[in-house]
């Protein structure tokens, strides 16, 4: 803990983070923003030949796709919901006066139709459904979103609103394999390419309560996820920064995606933690990009 709160307070002192108040809700300074920018043109330099088809979706989703998607049986701690106010004017004077007096002012809030978007890739696979079979070479989209995960912390490269880089490919259990298999490898390339140190390890999602127990060990068993660790402020635990899933047909059944012979198609994607990825940089090569090895900067900057 306390690595991570003076990292924490060292990138508050550079002002390349700005302290909010609450755990894990910062601001990025102009140079902070550069570096990712940076690395998001050298990820396009590694997928961009792929082809695949770009799309922006805004921080916030569908909330009855997001109930449809399973992600509160799995993880319900991490969900963030938006609510407003819906009530009358005298309901207004009401929370006027709780906020008056320091009372909740929050309880007569309602429940919007929007939910903090968990993951990059949640609003995609509907999307693609609408559209029906997808081509017999399956799909691949590149995806890129702030995302919410309620875990506050003093960890600098643990926030709640993150930015999530990702490409997602659809298709045969062998193509979306062989897709996984290659970002892998090329997650290795890029971090040697800006000096960073990883290692590639297995590894499972948080799920919650007894029944995740479960799911933790299936997902661990099968090899259905492995992420690229680096060590940010901590070499005993280093955070991981790139993730590698393969959902086998789950959210092909669960969505109806099928492929142009009516098979259910496969799905995995790859998942770039923007500012973690940042942080890692600033740690290992100092807080002031200028000082950076001139390798690493000619790589990002050219």
């Amino acid at each position: 803990m306390d690595m991570q709160t003076s990292f924490l307070d060292r990138l508050f002192e550079s002002g390349l983070l700005i302290d909010t108040g609450v755990d894990g809700l910062y601001g990025r300074s102009g140079q902070f923003e550069d570096v990712i920018a940076a690395f998001e043109r050298l990820i396009d330099r590694f997928g961009g030949a792929d082809g695949a088809e770009a799309m922006r979706f805004p921080p916030g989703m569908n909330r009855a796709l997001f109930e449809k998607s399973g992600y509160m049986k799995s993880f319900p701690q991490l969900a963030g919901t938006v609510h407003s106010f819906c009530g009358s004017e005298l309901d207004h004077m009401s929370l006027l006066q709780c906020m008056e007096v320091g009372e909740d002012w929050t309880k007569d809030q309602k429940a919007t139709d929007i939910v903090l978007t968990p993951a990059a890739c949640y609003p995609l696979y509907p999307t693609v459904a609408k559209r029906g079979n997808l081509p017999a070479k399956g799909g691949l989209f590149d995806l890129q979103s702030y995302c919410f995960r309620h875990e506050p912390s003093k960890d600098p490269a643990r926030q709640q609103l993150f930015r999530m880089r990702e490409y997602v490919c659809m298709g045969t259990e062998q193509h979306v394999t062989d897709f996984r298999q290659s970002w892998m490898d090329r997650g290795v390339e890029m971090m040697k390419q800006v000096g960073l140190d990883v290692t590639i390890d297995v590894a499972n999602d948080p799920f919650f309560g007894r029944a995740g127990k479960m799911m933790v060990n299936n997902q661990r068993d099968q090899n259905l996820k492995f992420e690229l660790l680096i060590p940010i402020t901590s070499s005993a635990n280093p955070t991981a920064c790139m993730s590698f899933n393969y959902h086998q047909d789950s959210f092909g059944v669960k969505w109806g995606l099928n492929l142009e012979d009516g098979s259910v198609a496969h799905t995995a994607c790859v998942g770039f933690g923007l500012e973690r990825i940042a942080l890692a940089l600033f740690h290992h090569h100092g807080l002031d990009v200028k000082e950076w090895p001139d390798s690493v900067r000619k790589v990002l900057w050219g």
